[in-house]
Parts: structure tokens; sequence; C-alpha cells
């Protein structure tokens, strides 16, 4: 017979203890349990005997046979190169993104670009004429196909599953979903945890693809149990600045592709466009040259594109300097000032140092410590780089410049662009540099580097 008890459970990882506690003893957060009701014993859903009898029986792994999962075409060529190819039947896809960056647009824009498959939009946020609005505003069809209703109850919602048969179900948010079997509010763990594994066995029975949108924590971390990660298929995180036009969606683990695939996406009132050529915009178009510029071959997953780095040098008017970034690491301009400063001889450290990537992204790739550099060195002595110079390269402690990987892609990219140069690191192993139509000018130490920029 099934019994009712009292446990308190931590919204931050979900561990259960019997009694409150300030602080959680498994992930350290403090203030964070609450308590809940638990079902223990046997329930009515358990019956022994019938488990087994409905399920298939283990058979050797040879025997297995493997078929090819037939995907579905988004419509979106960016989003289907991060899934792998399009939608798998029964995957479920859980998207992240910090509030207001566009995750209900980009779900309900793709939802109407299937102009021939059945979509189910369940939003617990929003009511049918606000997702109407938004559907005018970003598609001109009629979009029949799309089917919204507003629903908090996962049991409503398995019956608009049964009597509509979807071929592609939304959920926005998971957070907002409760079940009338755990007595807690909706966005706790157990209300997290279990109505997402009622809809993945729904949804797996039935092999309907399913977006599910989550909000992420201040940390920048998805909200709810961390085995909400584990039980999807595929989960992408929508990056970018609010105050800038450009998205990424990064893909996080991806159950039926790779995970170095990213999207770029630009912001309209329209909607998400699809950047295809993404160094093309981030490269600003210069009416004259400035000293401060930089243009570097970064690489995010294996998607090469120009970015365009911006530094500032000057006179400190107080008496501790200021390093400021935006879109890199702190730590690491930090490093790259004190190797300008031991190993090449330029006193920085009376100065500002203030370092923009344009665009607003954030950029991860070592391979521009070459271009953060000389521009920060381009800055501090006034005098421009010509723009039809690129440079890609890790730059280490002791002043040398590292190799980075995929550099045939770099060059490649750069050379689409119509530079005319490029600086790479000396060490070049497997790449045929005679098939470029790009001057390329190999660098072993900075002062080399430099040698032919300010020369």
């Amino acid at each position: 017979m099934a019994k009712t008890k009292s446990v308190f459970v931590c919204q931050s990882c979900g561990n259960e203890s019997p009694k409150w506690e300030g602080k959680c003893y498994a992930c350290g957060e403090w203030n964070t349990f609450v308590e809940e009701t638990k079902i223990t014993g046997k329930t009515r859903n358990s019956r022994p005997g019938t488990v087994l009898a409905e399920r298939t029986r283990p058979v050797p792994v040879s025997k297995v046979s493997v078929e090819e999962q037939p995907r579905m075409s988004t419509g979106n060529e960016e989003l289907n190169r991060v899934l792998g190819g399009g939608l798998v039947p029964g995957a479920m896809i859980l998207i992240g993104g910090e509030p207001g960056i566009g995750k209900s647009t980009l779900v309900l824009q793709t939802a109407l670009n299937l102009p021939d498959v059945k979509v189910l939009y369940v939003s617990g946020e929003e009511s049918p004429q606000q997702i109407k609005r938004r559907a005018d505003r970003i598609s001109s069809s009629s979009a029949d196909n799309c089917h919204v209703v507003s629903e908090v109850s996962v049991e409503h919602v398995l019956k608009y599953i049964e009597n509509e048969q979807p071929d592609v179900l939304v959920i926005d948010s998971v957070q907002t979903l409760e079940t009338e079997r755990i007595e807690s509010a909706p966005g706790s763990v157990s209300q997290i945890r279990e109505c997402t594994a009622t809809l993945l066995r729904v949804c797996k029975e039935k092999h309907i693809p399913v977006f599910l949108i989550g909000h992420i924590t201040k940390e920048g971390s998805l909200a709810g149990p961390k085995v909400l990660e584990h039980m999807v298929d595929v989960v992408l995180q929508f990056e970018g600045d609010r105050h800038h036009m450009y998205r990424i969606l990064r893909s996080i683990k991806n159950r039926f592709g790779s995970t170095n695939e990213i999207g770029i996406f630009e912001m309209l009132g329209s909607g998400l466009r699809e950047v295809s050529n993404p160094s093309e915009l981030l490269l600003a178009t210069q009416q004259k040259q400035m000293s401060g510029v930089a243009i570097s071959a970064a690489l995010e997953g294996v998607r090469p594109f120009l970015i365009e780095v911006q530094a500032l040098a000057s006179t400190a008017a107080y008496q501790n300097p200021q390093r400021s970034v935006t879109g890199f690491d702190l730590r690491r301009l930090n490093m790259l000032l004190a190797v300008l400063e031991k190993r090449a001889g330029f006193k920085l450290a009376q100065k500002d140092v203030f370092l923009n990537i344009a665009g607003g992204l954030k950029v991860n790739d070592p391979a521009i410590d070459l271009a953060v550099i000389t521009a920060v060195l381009s800055s501090n002595m006034d005098m421009t780089i010509s723009p039809d110079i690129c440079m890609t390269g890790e730059v280490g402690l002791s002043g040398e410049i590292r190799p980075v990987t995929r550099l045939d892609q770099r060059i490649g990219e750069a050379a689409k662009l119509g530079f005319k140069s490029i600086i790479i690191p000396s060490y070049v192993k497997g790449v045929e540099l005679n098939k470029f139509d790009i001057q390329i000018i190999k660098a072993n130490k900075i002062e080399e580097a430099f040698k032919f920029l300010f020369a």
C-alpha cells in the first residue's frame, strides 16, 4: 500500500534530507531545502508480473537490428547543423538560455517553418493570443500546422497528445509543468524530474520529437536537477548579449551528432535570421584605418570565422591601472600583458588596457592571443595595422607563437574573404600551404610578428 511522507529536497542538486538543513552537504548551497511530499511503498503502477511481460526480452547484441533513423529537417540550416542533420524521431531536445535571449522565438519560428508537420505548442508562460502576435511578427504564412494551447498540467498535455497526434511537441517551459502525483510547487526538483520522465516515456513510445525550453540560474547553468540533462538526448545553449544582435546556438550534449558545431543567428524585428557567413558580419566596415584593431582567424567548434579584436591602451588616470575586457578572459589578458612586458620589453604596468571582441561574442579560442597582443601594442604605439592582414596563433609564456588546430580552415577562411596576408605559427604539420591564394608569414616569436606588422 502506498504511503506518503515529508522530505526536504535541495532545489539545486536534488539531494534529499529527512529534516531541514541550512546548507546542503552535497552541493554546498545555502537555503535551498524545500519540504515536499514523497510517495513510498507499492503503487498501482507497480504490479509485479506485468512489467516484464510488456517489454521485450533481452537479446544478444549481435542480433540487434540497426536501422538508420530518418531525420526530419527543421527548415533552419543553422539548427540542422547543430542537431547533426535534423530531428530524430523520439528525441528530446532541451534548449536553455537567459531570459529574453530568444529561446521561444527560435522554437516558434522553427515550428512555423514545418508546413507539412503537425506541431503541438504547449505554453505555460504565454496565452495563445500572445503566441499569435509573435507568430504574425516572425512569419507571413498562415501556419495552420501549428496548434497552440496554454497548459501546465502534464496529465492534460498527455490527453492533447493522444487527441491531436502531433508529429512534433514543444514545451515552453519545462519549469512551469506540474503533475498531480507530486505535491510540490511547479519548478521544484521533484516536479521537473517527474514531468520530464513522463513526457520522455510517452514520446519515446510514439516517436515524437520534443523541444523543451528550460530556464537557467543566475550562475548560468540550467535550472532544475542535474539528472534533467542526463535524461534528455540533446542539450543546446542559446548564448548572446541582449544588447547585441548576434546569437550563438551551442551544443553541450548530443547523442545523435557532434557537440563541436554551432549555429549563429541575427536577432531582427521579424525574428531570427540565419547567418551563413558570420565573418562578413563580425568584421566592422571602417572608413579609415584606426590603431588598436587586429583581425584574428578564430574557431568555434569546427566552424572558422574572422573576428575583430579592439584594444585601447592609455595612461592610467588613477594610481591602480584598469584592466577591462568584453568577450575575452580577463586572466588571460593579464598573462598576455605580462608576456609583452617581460619578453618584448613594452612597459604597460602603468597603462589602462581595455579589450573588446566586436559583435558581442565571447571567444575562448587561444588562437586569438596573437591578435590581442598586437591590438594592444598597436594602440599603445598609436600605429595602425593594415586591414589586409589577419593572424592566428597561441602565445606562450616565453613569447613563442604556438601552433593551433585546424590551421588549413583558418587560412582558407581568410583567403575567401580577400585578405592578402596571414601570420601563422612557424611550426606547420600536415597542411599544404601552396594551395592557398594568400601570402603566409610564419613567425616563431612575437618579435617576428611585430617586425612584419610595424616595420
